[in-house]
């Protein structure tokens, strides 16, 4: 007997703003989300998790770890002396020649999870990193350091990295897919050295300028997935916090009209696929 292939829709962002929340919150009510990633530094995160724990465990809720564009919870005088992360830019400058402090990223991200806790009520089911910063050197080290001693070691971990051949065949951004999925080789390989639970292909990455209709792109990252493939969305409403918060907006409300329309579904059923939680 065979299965249907299966592939995760893990929505990032949650608790950015009430219009992203609300969108995210409506896809797993409806069962087109089977995960998403909360960002619990953001002034929103409190009231955003009351509304979504009568939702839990119809999806994985897990931390989106945040350390650009944002505010920290706590004094970052290296980092951010001004009291606003840095953009990404310049946070991987950092990373990669070795001038993050450990202690102070470390105090942050420990910070974060604890808001998860505080608003949330239980430990989070998963961990990845908004932008993806929770693959780059010492922000890794931190991230793998919580899913030890505060998770004791269950739940996942989001990989950000694919095949390369795999990143050139679906022809979607493959520049920027294949920097995301270099920066990560290594943490992956830390993921399976130290049998840390991950998902197994990653998809989602492009440029988020509508320029190819989202039904295109949903239709090329969802083709042929294998065991443990999961692909990030950004679905949401636009309101005046999500302006002032972030550059991404009106895209996110395309992504949320293909995702709960019927079309999404027929996409899914005419190709033999089916949603499902990245461990089930």
């Amino acid at each position: 007997m065979t299965h249907p292939a299966a592939i995760t829709l893990c929505a990032d962002d949650y608790g950015l703003a009430p219009g992203v929340s609300r969108g995210i919150r409506d896809l797993i009510a409806a069962g087109r989300l089977q995960a998403t990633g909360c960002m619990t530094g953001s002034p929103f995160w409190p009231e955003a998790a009351g509304q979504l724990k009568p939702l839990d465990g119809k999806a994985d809720i897990g931390i989106h770890l945040t350390l650009t564009d944002q505010n920290p919870l706590g004094p970052m005088p290296r980092l951010a002396p001004d009291g606003r992360f840095p953009p990404l830019g310049t946070l991987l400058k950092l990373a990669l020649t070795g001038r993050l402090d450990r202690d102070e990223i470390t105090a942050e991200l420990e910070r974060q999870y604890d808001s998860f806790e505080s608003a949330f009520g239980r430990a989070p089911d998963f961990l990845d990193g908004h932008h993806h910063v929770h693959q780059l050197p010492v922000i890794g080290d931190a991230a793998l350091h919580l899913w030890r001693r505060r998770m004791n070691g269950i739940g996942w971990v989001r990989s950000c990295t694919d095949s390369r051949a795999a990143i050139v065949a679906r022809g979607i951004s493959p520049v920027r897919a294949l920097i995301i999925a270099e920066l990560g080789r290594r943490f992956r390989r830390r993921l399976q050295v130290e049998g840390v639970p991950h998902n197994a292909s990653f998809r989602g990455v492009y440029d988020f300028s509508g320029r190819i209709p989202f039904p295109r792109l949903f239709q090329r990252f969802t083709d042929r997935p294998g065991p443990r493939t999961l692909m990030m969305v950004h679905p949401g409403f636009v309101d005046d916090a999500l302006r002032a918060a972030d550059s991404l907006t009106d895209q996110r409300e395309a992504e949320y009209r293909f995702l709960a329309s019927d079309e999404c579904a027929w996409s899914l059923a005419r190709r033999g696929l089916t949603l499902s939680r990245l461990f089930p």
